[in-house]
């Protein structure tokens, strides 16, 4: 139905709902951060806004064509039917929760009737940000929720949700995504990615697009071949990791050099994973020593030649001949 949301089982369980005129007021949308849980719903909330409204749309799924009067609005941010719920940002700082005054701006929504059709949606992206207040405030709504609303929360840890919050929602579970989903995900953002980038980002994203297109642009291949190269031969003379460490200590190189230190770690643990006894034993002891000083470099300002040396030296313990 929905192909390049790469959710299409999703999709078609929440498009029954609403075809079989029992859709409930308020769904939680878990799963893993970065897979596409908040354009999901925002792309759910545009197409039954757009159904209600009219014209009829003919395509399937949640697709609704540029010229649809629902969708400008939307995208304009004026649509009188839709409220999106997000931290807000100033000065480019983002702020860590939602906070109570943005969910009680949500009452002259609730308590007017809707303006363009039948229905009205409110979307959280996430609700885990709500604060305790904002969370209180919105579950009186939830509690006495009106017949023509509809409340999506997105979510990447459930379990930390008010557990009167959940019980008054449905859980609809999202997964990773599996390569062939996450190629195609990738493509619609970028379909001049080499083979080469395609697959180096497909690996670090893990089943996550959000993840993966952390590191576009950044040359991520070359960055993987340096990696593979020393975790199957071990560099005795410290060739590479010298010239790794050179490249990544430039000014100019910083996003890289941010990028390396997410890899680094994340490139032993997968490691890890194909390995048993003492040699698994061994890729984690390096795992959690590269996690530590990864995780510190920026923090306490070491030396980027030196946190990538060491980092790589991590990574080259996992030679068979080291």
């Amino acid at each position: 139905m929905t192909s390049l949301l790469g959710h299409d089982a999703q999709a078609h369980i929440l498009m029954t709902a609403v075809s079989s005129g029992r859709m409930h007021h308020g769904w939680i949308l878990s799963g893993p951060k970065g897979i596409g849980k908040g354009s999901f719903a925002r792309a759910l909330a545009m197409r039954l806004l757009a159904d209600a409204a009219g014209p009829p749309i003919e395509e399937e799924g949640f697709a609704v064509p540029e010229s649809h009067p629902t969708r400008r609005l939307i995208e304009a941010a004026a649509h009188p039917d839709y409220a999106e719920l997000a931290p807000l940002e100033k000065d480019g700082v983002t702020a860590r929760n939602i906070s109570v005054d943005q969910v009680r701006g949500l009452q002259r929504l609730i308590h007017s009737a809707p303006s363009l059709s039948s229905r009205r949606v409110v979307v959280i992206d996430s609700a885990d940000d709500l604060e305790r207040g904002a969370a209180n405030a919105l579950l009186k709504t939830l509690e006495e929720p009106p017949a023509d609303m509809l409340f999506l929360l997105v979510s990447h840890a459930p379990g930390r949700l008010l557990p009167t919050i959940r019980s008054r929602c449905r859980t609809l579970r999202f997964d990773l995504l599996d390569d062939a989903k996450m190629r195609a995900a990738l493509r619609a953002v970028d379909d001049k990615l080499s083979p080469q980038e395609m697959d180096a980002l497909v690996r670090a994203g893990e089943g996550s697009p959000g993840q993966a297109l952390r590191y576009a642009g950044l040359n991520l291949s070359e960055i993987e071949r340096t990696l593979h190269s020393l975790a199957a031969q071990g560099d005795p003379g410290n060739r590479q990791r010298l010239a790794l460490a050179k490249a990544l200590a430039l000014k100019s190189a910083k996003p890289r050099y941010e990028a390396f230190l997410e890899r680094a770690p994340m490139f032993i643990a997968q490691a890890a994973r194909t390995r048993q006894g003492p040699a698994l034993g061994q890729a984690l002891d390096h795992w959690e020593k590269a996690r530590h000083l990864a995780g510190g470099a920026i923090i306490l300002s070491l030396d980027p030649a030196a946190v990538v040396f060491e980092l790589a030296g991590h990574v080259a313990a996992l030679a068979p001949s080291a």
